[in-house]
């Protein structure tokens, strides 16, 4: 199952994806320079270093032997066909957010959207962000009733499997039932 962990701009794909990975995971960070400084807000992210410029991989498999490859996206406008490309074939996607800046998701959530795509979205608790109900947090992202709201904390294995669960219950929930085998 082709899952896409999506979300702005420093709200912890990577550290996701790497938590959750039962291979070493494929990544492509690169550092931060003064080049991207006017494109790459870093408010609020004190101690960003690098960034994905293309794509985080891992795989984890789930009792049942479900397999879950997830590709983490970058969270950059300038990086959005590439986004799509990555999109393509997925299932779904679990759109991580901090509330730290809760406005820059929707953005992300609009591309998901149009993509098609069914999504969870897991707010990633960092410590100096502040924290707010479930209920607040659905009501400012604008989220559908049926869209999965966890708070997880990247990590955290046992926490972001949690993201993923949800996820993955959503996405199976959404697919039209087996074709009986013809005999």
């Amino acid at each position: 199952m082709k899952l896409v962990v999506a979300g702005p701009f420093g709200v912890g794909k990577t550290t996701f994806i790497r938590t959750l990975s039962e291979i070493p995971t494929l990544h492509t960070e690169e550092a931060m320079t003064e080049t991207g400084a006017p494109v790459d807000d870093l408010a609020g992210l004190s101690g960003k270093a690098t960034t994905t410029v293309a794509v985080d991989f891992g795989r984890l498999t789930l009792p049942g032997e479900v397999v879950l490859y997830m590709f983490g996206t970058p969270g950059q406008r300038r990086f959005f066909p590439l986004w799509q490309d990555i999109a393509r074939g997925a299932l779904g996607a679990l759109v991580l957010a901090d509330t730290r800046r809760l406005a820059d998701s929707f953005e992300i959530m609009d591309m998901v959207e149009e993509q098609g795509l069914p999504y969870a979205v897991a707010v990633n608790r960092f410590p100096e962000s502040p924290a707010h109900p479930p209920e607040v947090l659905r009501a400012h992202l604008d989220l559908h009733p049926a869209t999965p709201l966890v708070l997880c904390d990247a990590r955290e294995r046992g926490s972001s499997l949690d993201a993923l669960i949800a996820l993955t219950e959503h996405v199976l929930h959404g697919l039209p039932p087996s074709a009986p085998e013809q005999s």
